[in-house]
């Protein structure tokens, strides 16, 4: 409790002015005690952190770059990473510079990613000394073991096959295999942990085939990292975000499988309780589903994420699963945090799913469309959903998934959103399938943030000019909109499917109608847009054309050759290219294809002037908040301190 309370303060003073202050009526002087004690407790907040700002382990953020100048620590770029670790450890990784440990701790704090360090030399295929015998170098692999199989490894980070030399410099030309060569293995995809998802039944199978995916998509499976059991323990496969490998889930399955495993298969009961399934899992390949199945087993495939019981043995309840899922960000929705975007009005009536309605449609009924509400989905189930939502004048609706959650909206119908004028309506969390939202009446704002609306369809239509559309941190597929809509798009991706599909048009698809903002945006597909005020930190990889070029600016951005946009600074390529000059700087991506872990994430062999191409150097479009081009360099800068005199290193991404 505060010593400078506003009310102890105050009956400090003498009793003669606190009664002239009750007499004049006006309380001027209890005021301006108010104001006195707030402050003092500002100052008095202050001098209680000041003892916590001695440590690194609790003291402000602000105060981590000037502990780390007090131990030699240089300053690193990636504001996306948190230097405390670095500045943490600094003194033990200098105790024991050199190595190969340290290498990988330091490549974590410094980047962020999880690491995997490797001395190459154990893996070069050479004649061993009889007074040093390596067993664990073989020079050609172990093929008569059946458990393990060291060619699933190959040239990964845990292989232990030995390989002929490699003269190309680690470093610079990725040349892994040297006696010099340290190798440096990251994983820039995250984990991400959905529970109590609805698996969606395979069409026409009876209930015998799902997908972890609620959409029926191939999704592959992640591991959840466990925990290294010490700094001294180099990194292995349970370690990491990597994908589950068939072999490894069967190897493992004891462990990945379960209520605190990897992934997890149960039925929910009426009164939510859950139940273990009577099958036992095992691993298979499921491309082909219809794969005969012994009795009491439950096979998963943990490359596409499918599931397949034997016949006449379908799940007796609603069948729910745990996964892990890999993505490069916190973008989509997702089991993220998410609270600082929560939208908080005063008043405003919350009703919360499933605990005062069983599904949505409930929800939205009892609602009625009448004053200011917040829907909050608790779980990560799927809900159908098939009514219109239409607000009275100044009232706001918001659906919003519960923090870490991200249920799935299955809309039966188009899901059409209008109100009166001054009303809004957000969205916060969901992923959105099957038919699109449609924003329409005098609605005077729609914000969708971190929300997927399904881009294998069209996502988005606006119908009125009168709305403002903000769209953060999310997944669309076509966007629609009336001629004098205003549509801002920020930190997102917008797929039509290809790049020569129409992402953003008009409402027939083809017409040059809405304004449209974009900072920090992958678009898949042409634009064909009214006005672009600004175009910033983008990548857009079909054709882009605007109707008025007189005013706005594209900057930082990359826009095809052919495109009509207004005028242009420090955009690739450039408007005098060649054909040639263009396809060498186009950017390469992992996958384009959404679904998949690696979707819309530059490969490392992109161009520098995409890759480094943004205002800040980071790269351009939708994943450059991460800052990983500065998360590459300061890890170049950490490995010129620790590595030991003649060794060289160089570090690959795995994925």
């Amino acid at each position: 409790m505060s010593r400078y309370d506003a009310d102890h303060l105050y009956h400090l003073l003498p009793a003669v002015y606190r009664q002239r202050d009750e007499e004049a009526g006006q309380g001027a002087l209890r005021e301006l005690v108010e104001i006195l004690a707030g402050q003092a407790q500002v100052v008095e907040r202050d001098i209680a952190r000041l003892y916590d700002d001695w440590f690194i382990e609790t003291c402000e953020p602000w105060a981590v770059p000037y502990l780390g100048d007090l131990i030699g620590v240089r300053a690193t770029q990636a504001a996306r990473v948190s230097r405390r670790a670095e500045v943490a450890n600094t003194l033990a990784y200098r105790r024991a510079k050199g190595t190969l440990a340290v290498l990988e701790l330091l490549a974590r704090d410094t980047t962020g990613w999880p690491a995997r360090a490797a001395e190459m030399f154990e893996r070069l295929s050479t004649t061993q000394h009889l007074n040093h015998v390596r067993p664990q170098s073989l020079r050609t692999p172990d093929l008569r073991q059946v458990t393990v199989t060291p060619l699933e490894h190959l040239g990964g980070p845990f292989e232990d096959a030995a390989h002929a030399v490699e003269v190309r410099r680690i470093a610079v030309e990725q040349g892994k295999y040297n006696i010099r060569n340290v190798a440096l293995f990251l994983w820039r995809l995250g984990s991400y942990r959905l529970d109590g998802v609805t698996p969606r039944e395979d069409p026409g199978s009876g209930r015998l085939r799902f997908t972890f995916n609620p959409l029926g998509l191939d999704e592959p499976l992640f591991y959840r990292p466990e925990t290294e059991e010490s700094g001294a323990h180099l990194a292995e496969e349970r370690h990491v975000p990597g994908p589950i490998r068939r072999r490894g889930f069967h190897e493992s399955l004891a462990s990945l499988a379960g209520p605190d495993g990897s992934l997890n298969l149960f039925t929910v009961e009426p009164d939510g309780t859950r139940r273990s399934l009577p099958h036992r899992p095992i691993a298979a390949d499921l491309r082909t589903w219809n794969r005969p199945l012994p009795a009491g087993v439950v096979a998963i495939d943990p490359v596409l994420g499918r599931i397949a019981f034997p016949a006449g043995e379908a799940p007796s309840g609603p069948l729910r699963a745990t996964y892990q899922y890999g993505f490069s960000d916190d973008l989509g929705g997702g089991p993220y945090e998410r609270e600082a975007t929560f939208t908080r009005v005063a008043g405003e009536r919350v009703i919360q799913i499933p605990e005062d309605f069983a599904t949505l449609n409930d929800a939205v009924a009892d609602w009625g469309q009448s004053g200011s509400a917040v829907i909050v989905i608790g779980d990560s189930a799927t809900y159908d959903l098939g009514v219109d939502v239409t607000l009275e004048a100044d009232a706001r609706l918001e659906i919003r998934a519960a923090n870490e959650q991200r249920p799935t909206l299955r809309l039966t119908a188009d899901l059409r959103v209008a109100g009166g004028a001054g009303s809004e309506v957000e969205l916060n969390g969901l992923l959105i399938a099957g038919r699109p939202v449609e924003a329409r009446g005098d609605l005077e704002r729609l914000h969708v943030r971190h929300c997927t609306l399904d881009p294998r369809s069209a996502s988005l239509v606006i119908r009125s000019g009168e709305i403002d559309v903000v769209v953060e941190r999310s997944i669309l597929g076509t966007v629609r909109a009336a001629a004098e809509a205003r549509v801002e798009i920020r930190d997102s991706i917008v797929d039509a499917g290809s790049r020569e599909a129409v992402a953003f048009a008009g409402l027939d698809g083809a017409a040059e109608d809405g304004a449209l903002t974009l900072a920090r945006v992958t678009i898949v597909g042409a634009v064909h847009a009214r006005e672009l005020p600004l175009v910033e930190n983008s990548l857009l990889l079909g054709i882009a054309t605007a109707a008025r070029r007189q005013a706005g600016c594209v900057r930082f951005s990359w826009v095809p050759r052919g495109s009509r946009v207004p005028r242009r600074f420090h955009c690739q390529p450039s408007e005098e290219a060649t054909a040639s000059e263009a396809l060498r700087l186009a950017p390469r991506f992992t996958s384009l294809r959404y679904g998949q872990p690696g979707y819309a994430q530059l490969r490392r062999d992109t161009p520098d002037e995409v890759r480094r191409g943004a205002e800040d150097e980071s790269e351009m479009g939708a994943f450059s908040s991460l800052k990983q081009p500065q998360r590459e360099d300061d890890l170049r800068v950490r490995l010129d301190e620790y590595l030991r005199v003649g060794l060289e290193a160089g570090f690959f991404f795995v994925t």
